[in-house]
């Protein structure tokens, strides 16, 4: 006789309803708000503003202002050059770091002055001494901000104080950080807990605790910048990196920016990975050419699929295809390019380590600084908020 096995009914059961307990694939990230009243996020290597509440809203931006005074100083000035703090330096209202009339600071000192303790005397005695004069240096920060495709900022004054016309967006303050944030220089101090610098004038040294929170609140802070005026708000930006993937976050006016820079970093990160579309020597489809660098870019799981590459044949008689740049090949989502890498001969592709790709892949200092930092301000100009 033929035995018939039967499976037990609370097995059979399970098996008719398990669909239901299945997880989907998220397929678009879910929505997302802050208590800010404007707010952006930003993936620092692309550029690609992932998140944006009204970020191209011109409000006051208090002390964020000096990330534009520190990058301006950094690039325009030297680290070892001796500052003369100036009477108008010295006497400067708000955050201070007591600096006395006469005195003589580092640039560099000075930097981690303005940036881990806000010290408005800094920002008075790094224009003065950059510019000229604090109308001068303004006149640098606004160049520095059309050169960014900032179209919604102008900058009156180095320290942030309330004044007319000086004036930003979310948007705005979340592509300068990225643009900052690829200066190694830059990047060392806003990472700093705590810098000790020389005081000459006592016997005492200068301890400077940064007042950003959030590098012992969020596992992989290194940035950036807290701001407070009475008419401003509380305003901040903060930075994070996993792996290789660096994320910015800027709030306007946010009661609760602590947790709500936690959330929108955990957001990025969850939502938005970078994705490796291009590796090094890779070749080409249809073509006897090879990638000349690697390329990523932060994408959901949904526009994974949606990505396309072309490849771009360079004209024989420009000066690229000379130096070897053969040609490009571009990646598209949804028929918006997101950026390119160059195209070389097979034998060349480990020969050429300074050929620029249009997205800087990650926040690392030794490679290609020149060319990372012009590639981050053609991928400011080309993408808009997502």
């Amino acid at each position: 006789m033929r035995r018939v096995f039967r499976l037990p009914r609370l097995l059979l059961m399970l098996l008719c309803v398990a669909p239901v307990f299945s997880i989907p694939v998220q397929a678009a990230p879910p929505a997302f708000s802050t208590h800010a009243e404007a707010a952006a996020v930003i993936d620092v290597s692309s550029g690609r503003i992932l998140f944006s509440q009204q970020g191209d809203k011109t409000m006051r931006i208090a002390s964020l202002t000096k990330v534009m005074t520190a990058i301006v100083a950094i690039e325009q000035g030297k680290l070892s050059d001796r500052v003369k703090i100036s009477a108008r330096a010295a006497g400067k209202e708000g955050s201070s770091l007591y600096l006395k009339a006469g005195q003589e600071m580092s640039l560099q000192d000075l930097l981690y002055g303005l940036m881990l303790r806000s010290g408005n005397d800094a920002a008075t005695a790094i224009a003065e001494h950059i510019g000229g004069s604090v109308e001068g240096f303004a006149y640098l920060m606004n160049q520095k901000a059309q050169m960014l495709g900032m179209s919604h900022s102008h900058f009156m004054n180095p320290s942030g104080l309330d004044e007319e016309g000086h004036y930003s967006t979310a948007n705005d303050m979340a592509r300068l950080t990225a643009y900052a944030l690829h200066n190694p220089v830059f990047r060392e101090i806003v990472k700093t807990k705590v810098k000790k610098a020389p005081n000459p004038e006592e016997s005492w040294d200068y301890v400077w605790s940064n007042k950003n929170k959030m590098l012992s609140l969020y596992d992989g802070a290194d940035g950036v910048k807290t701001g407070y005026t009475k008419l401003a708000g509380r305003c901040l930006i903060s930075s994070a990196t996993r792996g290789v993937q660096q994320i910015a976050v800027v709030t306007l006016n946010d009661g609760d920016d602590w947790a709500d820079h936690a959330r929108a970093l955990d957001f990025a990160f969850r939502y938005y990975p970078l994705v490796k579309l291009s590796e090094k020597g890779e070749q080409a489809s249809n073509s006897a050419l090879v990638t000349g660098d690697s390329f990523s870019y932060p994408l959901t799981e949904e526009e994974k699929g949606k990505v396309t590459r072309k490849v771009e044949t360079g004209d024989p008689l420009s000066i690229n295809y000379r130096f070897g740049e053969l040609g490009r090949l571009r990646f598209q989502l949804e028929g918006r390019e997101i950026g390119s890498v160059p195209l070389v001969a097979g034998d060349t592709a480990k020969l050429n380590p300074t050929h620029a790709r249009t997205g800087p892949e990650g926040p690392d200092p030794g490679r290609n600084y020149a060319g990372r930092v012009w590639a981050l301000v053609r991928a400011l100009f080309s993408f808009d908020a997502s």
